[in-house]
């Protein structure tokens, strides 16, 4: 009984200091067979959101098989009536340009790296697209895309 008890304490407090109080949305859209097609855009809905937060990050999840130090976004935010208010081309840099190594966070061969977007605070964005913009077909080595908003 003590040990499982013992494992219990573990695990709540693993869980307690994994949560994040900041983060008030994240997503991630999976990608088909890890390859971004030029056509296919990548949508988030932040109607539930009430023009809160303060940081909003662009993510992407990729592997070690992804073909360049970095990936062109487009960034197109839309109003509740699907206006662009916003649109943003954002370079993403993944691998570190001396020593080739994956930057951001990761396990195994997947990594996940995010950066930041210039969001005006006074747009009410509800709807996000996003598209790749490396003038590439396919963009392999793309596991998911993922938008988070910070207080």
């Amino acid at each position: 009984m003590t040990k499982m008890r013992s494992w219990l304490v573990l695990f709540s407090v693993i869980g307690l200091f994994s949560c994040d109080g900041n983060r008030l949305y994240e997503d991630f859209q999976p990608v088909a067979d890890q390859s971004w097609a030029q056509t296919d855009t990548v949508t988030f809905d932040l109607s539930t959101l009430k023009n809160e937060g303060t940081e909003h990050l662009l993510g992407l999840r990729f592997t070690d098989e992804y073909p360049f130090t970095n990936a062109y976004m487009k960034f197109i935010g839309k109003d509740s009536l699907g206006q662009v208010i916003q649109e943003q081309l954002v370079n993403v840099i993944l691998f570190d340009p001396k020593s080739g190594k994956p930057l951001g966070k990761g396990f195994g061969n997947t990594h996940t790296t995010y950066d930041t977007l210039q969001f005006r605070p006074e747009a009410e964005i509800k709807t996000i697209h996003v598209l790749q913009y490396m003038r590439e077909k396919e963009l392999e080595g793309v596991e998911a895309i993922g938008y988070k908003v910070l207080k």
